[in-house]
């Protein structure tokens, strides 16, 4: 991994006109284009029957020498029909009152207009005045400590709070998507993770920040990372929390390594968004708060993850900072909107993306992208608290046993806690998707937040973070005292004891959440 510094500075960007007449202007190519646009059809219709009535009709010379019946409609029409017999599964997504050569023309002339249209937006967008100081992005010294996983890649993580050793409780958090370790939670102060004895872990995933690019990465291999991570600095049991996009990678955790967890934290956690245990109204509910530009780059990432790279070359990996919203096509409520504009924010959200694009390669970032929407390896289902399921004879051997001896029922999923903390007012990961999640695992403690948003909730808000440890692990204990060896030897099973208890509560409590 390259770890060389390079210097940056500030580029003030010229120009002469005001917003106001860009946006003139701008109002009157769009009027011009709709006029365009609207005799364009006209006259396309009416050349469509010229054709129809002198061109294609029985007696004409196109049907004649290129009709099908003809010598070069034999030759080329068995290969235009095996290639379209080959393509004709997309017909199924279309509707069934529509022709799939007219409709398919539409989809084709309308996906390249998007993508037009996306490309001009993010080349002059007029929310953002050229007169504007345009700050560059600075490539910072390597700070990381880092880790050699068993593969031979360097994982970069950062540590805050209470020593591994001394802790109460420990958390690892995965970032999110254009972020990096340094996130985590943000704005969360030292002491207040002292006062409740918490070690905070923060990672970068592969080909962010300072952490080595996985070849073949998938969310099982992102587990594993987070595994070995924590076998690396000694953690038995820990929570793991999930924020936004980066929630998959929890998710993950509770599916690929749930022994290693005392339970999960989200925060407006993000679902595949093509997930098939949605409902049309529970994806309509989720597609209908989303700017037309993000859907189109999900369309991207789920279909043609290579040309999103095109669009990150353009915004985050220019070399100048930028927007968030803008980036991300993200559409905001108002309280997130007053954060963004806050200096503390701004300055925090600098320095992630700073080093979340470190590497300056875009593969890590199209590869985050095509995860979130493609099959993950396995359900939210497969997490759900319950009974396991077993054959006849095992069932009466089981009943046989229990006339003897007590025996326990057997569970399966993730049996810890999960809390979820969902801003109503959140148009990034609207509600509705934690509605969905709590329809799949009703066993999760959903805490709904009237008026927060994305991100309002877990930015800089000290009262928020001291309420979310209080509902995770109760009244602030502070670290743990080590005075001898015998001390010792108890405080490393501290967390797994509590935690052998949490399955019974939760299976106590299982239908009262």
């Amino acid at each position: 991994m390259n770890r060389n510094n390079n210097s940056s500075g500030f580029v003030v960007g010229g120009g002469g006109g005001g917003d106001g007449e860009w946006v003139r202007v701008k109002e009157g190519v769009t009027e011009f284009m709709k006029g365009v646009a609207e005799m364009t059809v006209e006259l396309g219709k009416g050349c469509r029957d010229i054709v129809k009535q002198s061109l294609v009709n029985e007696e004409s010379y196109l049907v004649k020498n290129f009709g099908r019946d003809s010598y070069f409609g034999k030759r080329v029409g068995g290969t235009c029909s095996k290639v379209c017999g080959k393509l004709s599964f997309f017909n199924e997504y279309l509707p069934e009152d529509k022709d799939p050569l007219h409709a398919w023309s539409v989809i084709f002339f309308v996906s390249l207009l998007a993508f037009t249209a996306i490309y001009l937006n993010l080349e002059h967008d007029p929310s953002s005045p050229s007169t504007k100081e345009v700050k560059e992005v600075f490539l910072h010294p390597p700070s990381a400590a880092r880790i050699v996983l068993p593969d031979g890649r360097y994982l970069a993580y950062k540590e805050q709070g209470i020593p591994a050793n001394r802790a109460r409780f420990s958390m690892i958090a995965p970032h999110t998507f254009l972020s990096s370790r340094l996130a985590g939670i943000p704005g969360v102060k030292g002491s207040l993770l002292e006062e409740f004895g918490i070690c905070l872990l923060t990672y970068d995933l592969p080909g962010f920040g300072e952490s080595d690019p996985h070849p073949n990465r998938n969310l099982e291999t992102s587990a594993a990372d987070m595994l070995f991570l924590a076998d690396s600095l000694g953690l038995k049991k820990f929570w793991v929390v999930g924020y936004s996009s980066g929630s998959m990678h929890a998710w993950a955790a509770l599916r690929y390594i749930p022994d290693r967890l005392a339970g999960a934290a989200m925060f407006a956690p993000m679902v595949n968004p093509y997930d098939r245990l949605m409902t049309r109204e529970e994806r309509r509910r989720a597609w209908d708060k989303w700017t037309r530009k993000r859907k189109f780059m999900y369309f991207l990432a789920r279909r043609c993850p290579r040309f999103l790279a095109f669009f990150y070359r353009r915004s985050f990996l220019s070399g100048k900072h930028g927007q968030i919203d803008k980036w991300l096509s993200l559409s905001l409520g108002k309280r997130d909107k007053a954060l963004m504009e806050d200096p503390i924010y701004e300055e925090f959200w600098q320095r992630d993306v700073e080093e979340s694009i470190r590497q300056g390669n875009a593969k890590p970032f199209l590869e985050e992208a095509a995860l979130q929407v493609s099959n993950w390896g396995f359900s939210l289902l497969d997490l759900k608290l319950q009974k396991k399921k077993r054959s006849g004879s095992a069932d009466l051997l089981i009943w046989l046993k229990s006339m003897f001896i007590e025996v326990q029922e057997e569970y399966t999923g993730f049996l810890g806690p999960i809390h979820i903390w969902q801003g109503m007012d959140d148009k990034v990961v609207p509600p509705s998707m934690t509605d969905f999640v709590h329809r799949i695992l009703p066993g999760a403690a959903v805490h709904k937040l009237p008026y927060e948003g994305h991100f309002t909730y877990i930015y800089f808000c000290d009262e928020c973070h001291r309420q979310i440890f209080t509902t995770l692990f109760g009244t602030p204990q502070g670290p743990l005292t080590i005075s001898s060896e015998q001390d010792e030897n108890e405080t490393t099973t501290l967390d797994e004891k509590n935690v052998e208890q949490q399955p019974e509560e939760v299976v106590a409590n299982h239908g009262e959440l």
